[in-house]
């Protein structure tokens, strides 16, 4: 079985996704773990709610936080761990032993980086008048949104939309994108 750990900080939508990818046997994974460093973040209720263990991160110095979840994960077989609304920096530790991805609500290289996330970004990409934006699925590495490009899903970007619509659009996106690109990771170590 491919096991995804899957990190997250607030309300878990993307989470869901990849939980109703597996029920409805469209993604053939498991999650092992969800692990989160909110411990009021609604995703850790979707994970209880399918029977998936949580972990909410002690520490709260970024490297202390790195030791404590290679001590945690080290007792996890993990093929791939999952960064869905995730705020925190990932450190060296897990970077050098796992490989990690990100999803990201805009199209990198625009709109990343350190405080790039959520209605952030959706409010950035409407006040610039942008014609697009979209999702990026990527490898995380020791800078924000700077890992190498897995993916991108462009979204229409209209004169009247709101942040908020552009958030809906974008999540919508997001969902399909990561689901699609977890099933080529599951296909290939199948192979």
């Amino acid at each position: 079985m491919y096991n995804i750990v899957v990190f997250a900080s607030g309300n878990g939508t993307t989470l869901q996704a990849v939980i109703d990818a597996i029920e409805e046997k469209n993604l053939i994974a498991n999650i092992p773990l969800v692990v989160s460093n909110n411990p009021k973040a609604y995703a850790l209720e979707r994970a209880k709610k399918a029977n998936i263990p949580t972990y909410i991160i002690q520490e709260k110095d970024k490297d202390k936080i790195d030791s404590e979840l290679e001590k945690v994960l080290s007792k996890i077989d993990i093929d791939l761990i999952v960064l869905a609304g995730y705020l925190k920096l990932i450190g060296p530790k897990l970077i050098n032993k796992y490989t990690i991805i990100n999803t990201h609500p805009s199209l990198l290289p625009k709109y990343g980086g350190k405080g790039m996330y959520g209605m952030n970004v959706h409010r950035a990409v409407v006040e610039a008048k942008e014609e697009y934006s979209g999702v990026t699925l990527h490898y995380v590495n020791s800078e924000y949104d700077r890992g190498a490009i897995i993916m991108q899903t462009v979204v229409k970007v209209l004169p009247t939309d709101t942040p908020e619509d552009v958030a809906s659009k974008v999540q919508s996106a997001e969902k399909i994108q990561l689901v699609e690109v977890l099933k080529s990771f599951t296909t290939e170590k199948l192979s």
